[in-house]
């Protein structure tokens, strides 16, 4: 049975930093492309990174420059590190792995406040 764990979610000031992570089990997320979505209220949930298993990375457009998508293989886990918060990255944020249909976490809930 797969399941994917988010943690790390909470209140955060403008500016400052959070880091998430996303446990695995069930899945070997070394051979998937692993990747963060967000929901914010009355919004579609969005792509905000994803991981290869190459290692190569993808990010939305909002969050470059700010936000680092990681995986440590060894533990099974993804990581996003969140940096300069703006109040419009409050969401919940998801960690998906492929499958028919997608597998996702509960979510964790991000509140950036101005």
């Amino acid at each position: 049975q797969v399941r994917l764990v988010e943690s790390g979610g909470g209140l955060v000031q403008a500016g400052g930093s959070l880091s998430l992570s996303c446990a695995a089990s069930g899945i070997r997320i070394s051979y998937k492309t692993m990747g963060w979505y967000r929901q914010a209220p009355g919004k579609q949930r969005e792509l905000v990174a994803s991981i290869r298993i190459d290692g190569v990375t993808n990010y939305g457009e909002s969050v470059k420059g700010r936000f680092t998508i990681s995986r440590d293989n060894a533990k099974n886990t993804v990581y996003l590190q969140m940096s300069s918060l703006k109040p419009e990255d409050t969401a919940v944020y998801y960690c998906s792995a492929p499958g028919s249909p997608p597998y996702w976490g509960q979510g964790t809930q991000v509140t950036v406040s101005s």
